[in-house]
């Protein structure tokens, strides 16, 4: 119940000015968010990248319902990417991008010029010697950002997928995209989908992930294991046992587990950090909320204990 509140309040204007509006609110959107700017996206990923994690960075934003804003998401990104390289990052850093930022929610023309856009951002990381992941988002966009991805992995090869667990869909997504060269993140999914598409008993989502993760395991390409579950990322590191460390990755949010971040890196595992930055903080805040009951608490105590 509770997270199914908090998932539709990511989406609820009157619950988003409510929160951004709370002064108390900021010092606990900065435990999971990098900061507003790219300065703060650069210090927060050289200080990642200073004790052996990896990153990947998100510029915040979704729905996007004017071309001019897709736009400038697009810029956004040349310009992080220009930084990374600039700071000598770009060996340790690639970036996420979510397909509703740069242009597939339009009305007129959304999924081709999302795909332009997300070229562009691609072009620029292959000049700049990193990668681009695309970020998957409700289950209406999934076909869309598996044809886009299929197009860019024409010049692009190395784009990353990710797949959320909770759908029905994914193991058979799996199977198709376990392939030599493929990048792909299995998340278990943020998002507040029917039962028709996603499982929705936490035990269920859990087995999914198990067989999901089986299927990338055995497969020929790259899975990156993206969970802060204890009991999941030990039955992916039994089920990579066989590979060798570099063929596939564990990824965490920022600002989640950050000493059981260190530990795996610590390990020798290739342990990547997904880092949001920027001012369109609201709908990726509440679904952090949403995705575990300690968050929601964390907050609650944040906002008692400030005066």
């Amino acid at each position: 119940m509770l997270r199914s509140t908090l998932l539709a309040a990511a989406r609820n204007q009157g619950a988003r000015k409510l929160v951004e509006s709370t002064p108390l609110t900021r010092p606990v959107v900065e435990r999971f968010v990098a900061g507003d700017d790219v300065d703060a996206a650069i210090r927060a990923t050289a200080e990642v990248l200073g004790d052996g994690r990896l990153v990947t960075l998100d510029h915040l934003g979704e729905d996007t319902f004017e071309e001019s804003q897709a736009n400038d998401t697009v810029e956004a990104y040349l310009t992080l990417l220009a930084r990374l390289e600039s700071y000598g990052l770009t060996n340790g850093a690639e970036v996420s991008v979510k397909l509703s930022a740069v242009g597939q929610s339009l009305p007129i023309d959304g999924e081709k010029i999302a795909l332009e856009n997300a070229r562009r951002i691609c072009s620029a990381a292959a000049v700049v010697g990193t990668t681009v992941t695309l970020d998957m988002e409700d289950h209406t966009t999934t076909d869309s950002t598996l044809g886009i991805l299929r197009e860019l992995r024409v010049d692009f090869p190395w784009v990353g997928a990710v797949l959320q667990a909770y759908l029905r869909r994914t193991e058979q997504d799996c199977r198709d995209l376990a392939y030599s060269g493929s990048r792909v993140r299995l998340c278990k999914g943020a998002y507040q989908e029917p039962a028709s598409v996603a499982y929705q008993d936490k035990h269920d989502v859990d087995l999914s992930y198990v067989r999901c993760l089986k299927v990338l395991m055995e497969g020929d390409g790259y899975p990156m294991v993206a969970s802060h579950d204890p009991r999941l990322i030990a039955i992916a590191a039994d089920l990579a046992s066989a590979r060798s460390k570099d063929s596939y990755e564990f990824q965490m949010l920022y600002g989640i587990r950050p000493e059981e971040q260190r530990r795996i890196a610590a390990e020798g595992n290739r342990m990547r950090v997904y880092v949001p930055y920027g001012d369109e903080w609201y709908g990726y805040f509440m679904r952090r909320l949403a995705e575990r009951p300690a968050n929601v608490a964390f907050f609650v105590r944040s906002l008692l204990t400030k005066s």
